[in-house]
């Protein structure tokens, strides 16, 4: 049986009967995030004893009677409860098959998450799905000093270095926050980033003010000019912490901010019991800078995939085939998008 979901309190009624679930699963998560045209809703499955939940935005596509589905930003994927090897998967393919295609919902989109089981045995079979990167993440189960044991010198010399002229602490002040936003727009501008990660000031006041899931806002303060250098929010929900945003002023760059930031939320969220800090990946999903960056904090790695399924292969032809002027045998030449109805329009020079 399929039940949707989108109701807030009926939200957190089923979240609430998760072992293990995390911020990009929340209802809050899911509003804070979604875009003008988006509606947030849980598919929920029921089979004899075991319930799967699928969150997910379905969107309008433009000039048409259609729709489609993707996740958050973030890590999503599918949720299980009381899974067993009894559990018949072709009932759960055939059900969700027969609501999409209710909905009309032509193609789905979802980014999987890394620690959560099952989420590839259950969804094969329908669509790809593809390991796009590695995301990197400090194991906290370990102790404080074996973690601290790991780094090499290099990262132990930048910290003590860091630690001598800067402090870090946590604040909740609406005047610190507005600060931070404008040092994370400086840092987007100054990487070349895309438009998608310049969020407004809404979106950054809501995720501080949320119940649903805890966001701290780490400052790293300059000693001698109290300056604000760099800061970083991080999400934290069950037993993850997930590094979220940050940013770094062009004037600080030596002192090497954001190694620090990191190691002091390492240090606290070990403190506080949490047992994964996840730092994700690279630009783009590519093991660039910013992932060998991550990397220098830990060895840890996970496989983050994604699960790409056209629902209905006839519309999703047409939809191509009208928006990008060409056969879709052809697609894969001008674009890797997906859904490639959805990819920016390649001009002819």
């Amino acid at each position: 049986m399929i039940e949707v979901i989108k109701d807030k309190t009926q939200w957190n009624e089923q979240l609430s009967l998760i072992e293990h679930f995390d911020v990009y699963h929340t209802y809050d998560y899911h509003h804070i995030s979604k875009k003008s045209g988006e509606t947030p809703i849980l598919i929920k499955f029921t089979g004899d004893d075991t319930s799967l939940i699928l969150p997910l935005l379905i969107r309008n596509i433009e000039n048409s009677d259609y729709k489609d589905a993707i996740s958050v930003y973030g890590y999503v994927g599918i949720l299980t409860l009381n899974l067993n090897e009894h559990f018949n998967k072709q009932n759960f393919h055939r059900e969700l098959n027969a609501f999409f295609k209710e909905k009309k919902i032509v193609s789905v989109f979802s980014r999987c998450h890394p620690f959560l089981e099952h989420q590839e045995s259950l969804l094969r079979g329908l669509g790809a799905i593809t390991t796009l990167s590695k995301v990197v993440y400090i194991d906290l189960n370990d102790t404080l000093e074996n973690l601290r044991g790991m780094f090499n010198r290099r990262m132990k010399t930048y910290l003590n270095k860091s630690r001598k002229f800067c402090t870090v602490v946590e604040s909740k002040s609406k005047s610190d926050l507005d600060s931070f936003i404008i040092l994370y727009h400086e840092n987007m501008k100054r990487v070349g980033a895309d438009k998608s990660y310049f969020f407004d000031r809404n979106y950054f006041h809501q995720l501080a003010t949320t119940e649903d899931f805890t966001t701290k806002l780490m400052l790293c303060i300059h000693n001698d000019t109290q300056t604000i250098i760099g800061g970083a929010l991080f999400l934290k929900k069950g037993k993850f912490v997930q590094f979220h945003l940050s940013g770094l002023s062009e004037d600080y760059l030596e002192l090497n901010a954001m190694k620090l930031i990191i190691d002091e939320m390492r240090i606290n969220s070990t403190n506080q019991g949490f047992k994964y800090l996840n730092l994700g990946g690279g630009r783009g999903s590519t093991e660039d800078s910013l992932f060998k960056f991550k990397t220098s904090f830990s060895k840890n790695l996970k496989e983050f995939k994604i699960w790409k399924y056209i629902v209905d292969e006839h519309a999703y032809r047409m939809l191509v085939e009208k928006h990008l002027e060409c056969p879709i045998e052809t697609v894969d030449k001008i674009t890797d998008f997906f859904p490639a109805y959805r990819a920016e329009k390649v001009l002819n020079p």
